[in-house]
């Protein structure tokens, strides 16, 4: 009889890879179609993992699940590329059983994946390209630079609180908050009259300042990719919608990436968390605050955008007029960012400019 060649016995098969992922080792947990094979450590390395599953499971189909996290998507795109169908999960979507919260164990996430893999309840996240990914990396950190910023100032205000140095009088209106060149002269000159707490403000003096030298430098960065071929066309059609600026484009494009991804608005606003959370039982509906998940920055953007957009937009003014008649403003101000969304996505999609006073 003639031997079957080795290189098609698993030919029509699929195999499921679930991995727990950590920096210097996978937990690695993989199922046949119809049975448990093995869970075990492997090195982090994609195309050792791919050498085991030719050598085992040869001419099957795989495919390979992990968690998003630090790791990022190098390792799916890896995997890709080697011919592995990988997707990363959001890990709040991995179906999980009360047992698996209370004893969580890197092998028991690892098969959780892989049977949630086998059974096709998990619906992987938007992989970007390695390019846009470093874009979006350089807008977030835009962002995280504004937050550093933030809090260093105010840890000078509590700072002041704790050791009972009274803000000057002249730096107490809303016109001051800002650091002017005059207020820090003024935190300075506390070193003279106060030396023991002088040292501690001037050292948070120089650290926001250094922080604002590199934000002026990563503006000069993201405005000069604004003006890429990548994102020229996009940025320009975006800053027509009223209340979108420079950072707030370049936050919508690189996060967003494909609009066209998005098949329908709930599909984008689930994405970005414009949906309330809502709990039926029987007649009753219950709708809450807007859901934790999505991107927060694009959310607060949005509604900072749409603040600025029924002022300058006589439709959007009066559908948030006929809304807050029935409903408090900062729940009619949600309605409308939902509305800005979809102009949003139309204006990138349909590649056609904001028009105001349109009816929608």
């Amino acid at each position: 009889m003639q031997r079957k060649d080795s290189q098609k016995i698993f030919e029509g098969q699929s195999v499921y890879v679930g991995i727990d992922y950590h920096k210097k080792s996978w937990k690695v947990s993989i199922y046949g179609e119809q049975y448990e094979h093995k869970t075990m450590s492997r090195a982090p390395d994609a195309e050792q993992l791919l050498r085991y599953l030719e050598k085992n499971f040869p001419g099957a189909a795989y495919h390979a699940v992990y968690e998003a996290g630090f790791s990022g998507f190098g390792s799916c795109r890896r995997l890709r590329d080697l011919g592995v169908n990988c997707m990363v999960i959001n890990p709040a979507d991995v179906p999980t059983s009360q047992k698996e919260k209370l004893q969580k164990t890197d092998k028991a996430d690892s098969r959780k994946l892989a049977r949630s893999l086998r059974s096709g309840a998990l619906s992987g996240i938007h992989i970007p390209d390695r390019q846009l990914e470093a874009d979006r990396g350089l807008v977030r950190q835009r962002f995280r630079i504004v937050k550093d910023i933030a809090r260093n100032k105010n840890r000078v205000k509590s700072l002041l609180f704790q050791f009972g140095i009274s803000m000057a009088e002249r730096f107490t209106t809303a016109q001051t908050r800002y650091w002017s060149r005059p207020y820090t002269d003024w935190l300075l000159s506390l070193s003279g009259a106060d030396p023991m707490v002088g040292p501690l403000i001037d050292n948070y003096v120089r650290i926001v300042n250094n922080l604002r030298k590199e934000l002026l430098g990563i503006n000069r960065q993201v405005r000069e990719l604004s003006r890429t071929s990548r994102y020229k066309d996009s940025y320009n059609l975006l800053v027509t919608v009223p209340g979108i600026g420079l950072m707030s484009a370049m936050a919508f494009l690189t996060q967003l990436g494909d609009f066209t991804r998005f098949k329908r608005l709930d599909e984008l606003c689930n994405y970005v968390g414009l949906v309330p959370r809502m709990y039926g039982s029987g007649d009753k509906m219950v709708v809450g605050k807007l859901i934790n998940r999505g991107r927060k920055e694009l959310k607060i953007m949005l509604i900072e955008a749409s603040w600025v957009a029924i002022r300058q937009d006589p439709a959007l003014m009066a559908k948030f007029n006929e809304l807050i008649k029935t409903m408090p403003k900062n729940k009619a101000i949600i309605r409308i960012a939902r509305k800005l969304l979809n102009r949003i996505r139309y204006v990138i999609v349909h590649r056609k400019e904001y028009v105001t006073g349109v009816v929608s």
